[in-house]
């Protein structure tokens, strides 16, 4: 197989440890941007591959970047404190 792999007669992409950080990223956005027409309107084969490939994609992305930042907002507690008026994402100090 060159640089698709293929599971019976779905074909899941390129595998994401062979893609660079900006492919990956790249990636990351597309399925992001059409998970939720998936969930919508594809057929459950297409539901189940866009799943695997999402899981495979996000795996990737946490296992290079295992301490990325996280927003105080986006913790247990952040949501807590988030009734209170406080944001859910980080900002960029004097905003």
């Amino acid at each position: 197989m060159d640089e698709h792999e293929e599971r019976g007669d779905t074909m899941t992409g390129v595998d994401p440890d062979r893609l660079d950080d900006q492919q990956l990223m790249k990636e990351l956005e597309t399925i992001h941007r059409t998970r939720h027409d998936t969930l919508l309107y594809g057929s459950n084969d297409a539901l189940r591959a866009h799943n695997e490939r999402m899981a495979q994609l996000e795996g990737e992305y946490l296992r290079r970047n295992p301490r990325r930042p996280v927003a105080a907002g986006r913790t247990r507690e952040g949501a807590r404190e988030r009734g209170s008026g406080e944001s859910a994402t980080p900002t960029a100090p004097g905003t």
